[in-house]
């Protein structure tokens, strides 16, 4: 017995379409959003132990440009999605595509949760917040690793030189 999606012509189709010199802008911008929010949540927890307002500042900054970068390196990922059939036509491809978007609402829901009062949203809320960011941010970005590494999309798969 056959797997229909593996067998279908495009299946073998997953280099990336959106690519400086060759490598993936997708690939390349999530590293930010990704440490990103996983200091927003160390920020919230250096604010806790030593109650030093400089870190609920840290963590405002670090959840906006976890956001800002997060929906540019989303961008990229959608058109990498929409425009490659390789990855259109996987069930995971869609999986990461929706985590990644429940996600960035985190992302801005935190940043937005702390705009009027860096400091108050911190305890309990913005950390609770922060750390269910940073947890999605483990799922999401396996889900992610999954794509590239076992799936190898984005990748090159032409000759080994």
């Amino acid at each position: 017995m056959t797997d229909p999606i593996e067998e279908h012509i495009a299946f073998d189709q997953t280099e990336s379409k959106i690519a400086l010199a060759g490598h993936p802008l997708h690939a390349m911008m999530v590293a930010f959003p990704i440490a990103l929010a996983f200091s927003v949540f160390g920020a919230d927890a250096f604010y806790w132990l030593t109650g030093d307002e400089f870190w609920p500042r840290v963590a405002l900054w670090a959840a906006g440009f976890a956001f800002g970068m997060g929906v540019l390196a989303g961008v990229t990922g959608t058109f990498e999605l929409l425009m490659v059939s390789g990855i259109r036509i996987r069930s995971a491809s869609w999986t990461h595509f929706v985590l990644a978007v429940m996600l960035l609402s985190v992302l801005g829901l935190n940043w937005g949760f702390r705009l009027g009062d860096p400091v108050g949203a911190v305890l309990p809320w913005g950390a609770f917040i922060s750390a269910l960011g940073a947890g999605m941010t483990g799922i999401t970005g396996w889900h992610g690793g999954k794509l590239v590494f076992d799936y190898q999309i984005g990748t090159h798969q032409g000759k080994q030189d």
